[in-house]
């Protein structure tokens, strides 16, 4: 069979080589292609796809090239040289949300203010009886109970109330030695018994130190000089205003010396013992007020004052023990009881931005600042504390700048995408 020569069929020929020539990619088309590794989903990086026209099976929405790790590393423009500097691969840098995409997954903004700082610490506290409104009486001298006027726990008592009378034979004979003693010293008066004078002086000293320590009171022992007669019992009364909390002694038991008779608590102020962590306690002083409130009583909060920070550390727990003075006059807080305890602080005026623009990622926090038309730049940040919603920011930031509010996760997934943040 004789090939065909036709001009025509020979046009055609020369018109789709000339075609194929012209739909040749270039250079600089091959070298793009070159460095992109696959296709993914914004929202969804796990799928991924090398057919550049596919979309994501889950949410329908158009693929976007990931360039190859060199490639990310390799800013635009820039020569094989500057590919190698790995601090610059390090360092995070601009990328592409368009609007349209940001509203359709939700993010908002926020600014970047100059606000007050105010926050507030809470912490447990446990009340607790001062230990100099703690009197736990004891028997300085063998004896007998002879009639107890405190019944049972529970009971007030005033300052100077019988407790219980004790009789104690060492007491009477001291007692009566007193009162012989004074009878000598007002029989010698006179130049010519001086010594004898002296000597009882001397004598009755002793005697009045000894039942001074015994638990009798000056007017007691004002009160046997007076009479010349020894009192057969001794008549035991309350230091403090107070409550009874035990009552160790029995009616007509014998009590030797040291032997608990009656423990009595002055509630009229009291302790409360908070634990606050490791890490609030540098803000903590002596002279602070604070605001106690109990379960007993929700509706009455009571104001104290700090009065010692505690310098030690519980191991176990990483917290240090705060003791508040409270007044304490109606016996509203009871020892042993468990209250709250508040502490407003004013750390006066810093830049702040909100807590939910800030994004943890362990070593270092980042957030998305507005840079217009879609561009967003991921940034370190250095933050100075929680102050309620906001953190008080100690770097990285500028007061009027407009950070990403919301939807951050799915802003870094992006910027992953895109290589504008390395996976801390």
């Amino acid at each position: 069979m004789k090939p065909i020569h036709s001009p025509l069929i020979l046009s055609i020929l020369a018109f789709l080589a000339a075609l194929a020539g012209c739909s040749k990619p270039g250079p600089a088309a091959t070298a793009a292609a070159g460095d992109i590794d696959y296709y993914t989903c914004a929202m969804h990086p796990s799928v991924r796809s090398q057919d550049p026209d596919a979309k994501c099976p889950i949410c329908g929405m158009d693929l976007v090239p990931v360039k190859k790790a060199d490639a990310q590393a390799k800013p635009a423009g820039a020569g094989p040289m500057a590919a190698k500097g790995g601090d610059a691969a390090d360092q995070p840098h601009e990328f592409t949300i368009p609007v349209d995409r940001q509203q359709l997954i939700g993010v908002t903004y926020a600014t970047v203010e100059t606000t007050r700082l105010k926050r507030t610490l809470r912490a447990a506290g446990l009340v607790a009886a001062t230990t100099t409104g703690h009197w736990d009486y004891v028997a300085r001298v063998d004896g007998y109970v002879h009639n107890l006027n405190v019944a049972a726990p529970g009971d007030a008592v005033k300052k100077g109330q019988i407790l219980l009378d004790l009789y104690s034979p060492d007491v009477v004979a001291t007692e009566n030695e007193y009162a012989d003693l004074v009878r000598m010293r007002a029989n010698g008066r006179g130049e010519q018994n001086a010594a004898a004078t002296q000597s009882a002086e001397h004598l009755l000293s002793g005697a009045r130190a000894r039942l001074r320590q015994w638990n009798i009171s000056d007017e007691q022992i004002d009160a046997v000089e007076k009479s010349g007669a020894a009192e057969e019992f001794i008549p035991l009364s309350s230091p403090v205003n107070g409550i009874v909390k035990e009552v160790a002694a029995q009616q007509g038991r014998r009590v030797s010396a040291g032997d608990r008779l009656v423990e009595l608590v002055d509630l009229s102020s009291i302790w409360v013992w908070a634990e606050f962590y490791e890490n609030e306690l540098p803000l903590l002083k002596p002279g602070l007020p604070v605001i106690i409130t109990s379960p007993a009583q929700p509706n009455r909060p009571i104001p104290g004052k700090i009065a010692v920070v505690d310098p030690f550390l519980n191991d176990m727990k990483r917290t240090g023990r705060v003791r508040i003075d409270v007044d304490n006059p109606a016996g509203g807080l009871r020892p042993d009881a468990y209250v709250d305890v508040s502490l407003a602080l004013d750390e006066g005026e810093g830049l702040t931005v909100p807590v939910d623009s800030v994004l943890p990622t362990g070593e270092r926090n980042v957030v998305f600042v507005d840079k217009g038309a879609g561009l967003l730049e991921p940034r370190f940040v250095q933050l100075g504390g929680k102050f309620g919603d906001v953190y008080r920011v100690a770097g990285g930031l500028r007061a009027g700048e407009r950070v990403v509010s919301s939807a951050n996760f799915l802003v870094d997934a992006e910027s992953k995408v895109q290589g504008a943040l390395k996976s801390w």
